[in-house]
């Protein structure tokens, strides 16, 4: 199945609303009507979703009209479509989720005490074990382990590895994937928290996994915010 476009997948979501407002079949003209559109845009656009399997056409004559020419061409959804569309209302439910928390740990570390991150990193660390978002629990891990690099203030190590961290996820730089090797390396520094080090370590295996199934689209936008986040602390 070849991806909608926004305006495909907006087009087939109004659609479905009218079907089901109906609860019957509809003429190109009618959606047309309805969405305040051509009739050319309608009918090509019903063809295009008819070609993906996600609309089907068929033959309709009005009851007790029998008389030749009578029939028209409507449109129904089918049942692959009700599928397709009830995961792209999931999508973007998921996608103004991480909008709100990717927000508010940006706020919270533009106006927080660039001093002491512990604190921050305590309130992150008691949610993000409960978080069911592969996105926003991925989100969350990445900012851990950023926020743990950066409590180690004297450690000469440290100090570099955060001026690389703000290049995150570019070419020939730390991948995402390492982040969990370095959480699992702070285990060893000096004077890290064992506790916050531990925890990371408990948690890297579910980060990786869920790293791996992350879409290319979602893997630009955690390393993007990523490099946001470095860049925060190190300024």
């Amino acid at each position: 199945m070849k991806k909608l476009t926004r305006r495909q997948q907006e087009f087939l979501k109004r659609f479905l609303d009218a079907y089901v407002e109906t609860s019957e079949s509809l003429h190109y003209t009618t959606i047309a009507k309805l969405l305040g559109i051509s009739n050319v845009t309608a009918y090509e656009m019903l063809r295009l979703l008819e070609e993906r399997g996600l609309v089907e056409a068929h033959f309709y004559l009005p009851e007790g009209d029998h008389g030749p020419g009578r029939s028209t061409v409507r449109f129904r959804p089918t049942a692959e479509a009700n599928r397709i569309l009830q995961e792209v209302t999931i999508k973007r439910s998921e996608e103004s989720d991480w909008e709100r928390a990717k927000e508010d740990l940006i706020n919270q570390l533009e106006t927080g005490d660039t001093s002491d991150y512990e604190s921050l990193l305590t309130n992150l660390l008691a949610r993000i074990s409960d978080r069911r978002s592969p996105l926003i629990f991925t989100t969350e891990m990445v900012t851990a382990v950023i926020l743990s690099v950066a409590t180690l203030k004297d450690n000469a190590a440290a100090i570099g590895l955060k001026e690389r961290l703000q290049n995150i996820g570019l070419p020939g730089e730390i991948s995402l994937s390492a982040l969990a090797g370095i959480g699992s390396a702070l285990s060893l520094a000096e004077r890290t928290n064992r506790h916050v080090a531990n925890f990371l370590i408990n948690e890297s295996e579910r980060y990786q996994t869920m790293l791996v199934q992350m879409s290319e689209d979602n893997r630009r936008r955690l390393s993007e915010f990523a490099r946001q986040v470095a860049k925060i602390i190190n300024s």
